[in-house]
């Protein structure tokens, strides 16, 4: 239960600096999250003897579990761990434990039972012989990385209990429960639904033993996630695996790189609300490996949220092993954005974008359709000039690390590679246009940006 150092080597990072990285840099990305989330278990479990109480008596156990199934088998701890949902309940947990107003108070109340939700799903991969209980709120109970488990007649203050026998079956109840409400087994595949067990939806397998998984029960927390307590009707549920298999097949054909990333672990999505038009999407700094969006309508659409959305998510992991730059003043221009942005978030989108461009410079080429093409040749001159100024802003602001400014330098060769390849002078009109309105109206809704190019 020891995190390994991590040291990457300077010919990976400038790979994933220039946009890339394939397969290799997510897998010591991963191992760098898992490490991470490791850490914050152990850390949580400290901050917790310190504030004593119920509080540390819960964690101590919950660390035990932890290191009981990690000697049974260390691939189910880091399942666990590394499952999207265990970032925000570890680091928001340590966020409660350490607030100072919180630990003046006489009684430290801490929602400690998803520290050990997240033991007892380590117990239950582990196939470990034991008994886990800790309180719940409401009819349903997770298993964090495996599913839920629904218990209608349930009332609030309840207990979960996880009995995991010598064979390594494993059953899920609630104290005091109503005859109606029997415990649930908990299924030998985590992505099956059974009675009143409840998994995630398989999409697509990317290679062997990796899923792309759509989740709605065992969310991290983003705004606007869809929340359907009773699961997916088979309708909406078909629209889903038919636009990701084809997303799938498109970057396996077409974007070969794209989809070694993608397909180099477990990756979760996470539905939104769909707006009016377009899709929306998003990720988070302790969500690696989670991508949340609305349903696109396109295989294409598909494709390239993936690709913008996983940019972020190696950016973020890799924000959380190196200094890339210094805090200072903000309200910067973003060419994709309505509002003034933090420098971090100028460059968190540059990254994204480059991404986003690289994408459409290869669909440019590998699109058959006449008008799809065209569309996608603006959509790569609009966004090669979007990241490269956004690059160029980032590297001007003074506020770069050494390792941010040699980071940054990558990405600008990368973008000023894209931007000497030829693109037909309608389509770059088009982008330029755009890229004129959009600030425009920037300015008319913001004002002056702190920092900019000249339009």
């Amino acid at each position: 239960m020891t995190p390994s150092p991590h040291r990457m080597p300077g010919a990976l990072f400038d790979a994933v600096a220039a946009g890339g990285g394939g397969a290799e840099a997510l897998r010591f990305l991963a191992r760098a999250e898992h490490g991470r989330r490791l850490a914050g278990a152990y850390a949580v479990t400290t901050a917790a003897r310190e504030a004593g109480g119920p509080v540390a008596e819960e964690a101590a156990r919950a660390w035990e579990l932890f290191a009981a199934a990690t000697r049974a088998d260390p691939g189910a701890t880091a399942a666990v761990l590394t499952h999207p949902a265990a970032g925000p309940a570890l680091f928001g947990l340590l966020t409660r434990l350490t607030r100072r107003q919180e630990r003046a108070r006489p009684s430290l109340r801490v929602p400690m039972g998803r520290y050990t939700a997240l033991a007892a799903a380590a117990t239950v991969r582990a196939g470990l012989a034991a008994r886990v209980e800790w309180p719940v709120e409401g009819a349903w109970v997770a298993l964090p990385s495996l599913g839920r488990a629904h218990f209608p007649a349930a009332r609030s203050g309840g207990r979960a209990v996880a009995c995991v026998d010598t064979a390594g079956r494993a059953l899920l109840s609630l104290t005091g429960r109503s005859p109606g409400d029997p415990p649930v087994p908990v299924p030998a595949s985590p992505y099956r639904s059974a009675g009143r067990w409840h998994g995630a939806y398989p999409l697509e397998t990317l290679a062997p033993d990796t899923p792309l998984l759509l989740d709605i029960l065992d969310q991290p927390g983003f705004p606007n996630a869809v929340h359907r307590p009773d699961g997916l009707d088979a309708d909406e549920l078909r629209r889903w695996v038919t636009a990701a298999r084809e997303a799938c097949a498109l970057l396996r054909a077409d974007h070969p790189e794209l989809y070694e990333e993608l397909a180099a672990g477990p990756r979760q999505l996470v539905p939104l609300t769909a707006p009016g038009q377009g899709t929306v999407s998003g990720s988070s700094a302790e969500t690696f490996g989670c991508v949340a969006m609305s349903r696109p309508t396109t295989a294409t659409g598909f494709a390239v949220t993936m690709t913008h959305e996983m940019q972020h998510n190696k950016f973020a992991a890799l924000l959380h092993l190196f200094d890339l730059l210094e805090p200072g003043p903000e309200g910067f221009y973003a060419p994709w954005r309505p509002d003034p942005r933090p420098l971090l978030g100028l460059f968190h989108g540059a990254y994204a974008h480059l991404g986003v461009a690289r994408f459409w410079a290869r669909q440019g080429e590998s699109e058959p359709d006449p008008g799809l093409r065209a569309e996608a040749q603006v959509q790569f001159a609009r966004w090669r000039l979007a990241a490269r100024e956004a690059t160029l802003v980032t590297l001007g602001s003074g506020r770069l690390t050494p390792l941010g400014r040699r980071f940054a330098d990558r990405m600008l060769d990368t973008l000023d590679g894209l931007c000497r390849l030829p693109v037909p002078a309608a389509a770059r009109r088009r982008a330029e246009a755009t890229a004129r309105a959009h600030r425009a109206a920037w300015r008319e809704r913001n004002g002056n940006p702190r920092r900019t190019l000249s339009a």
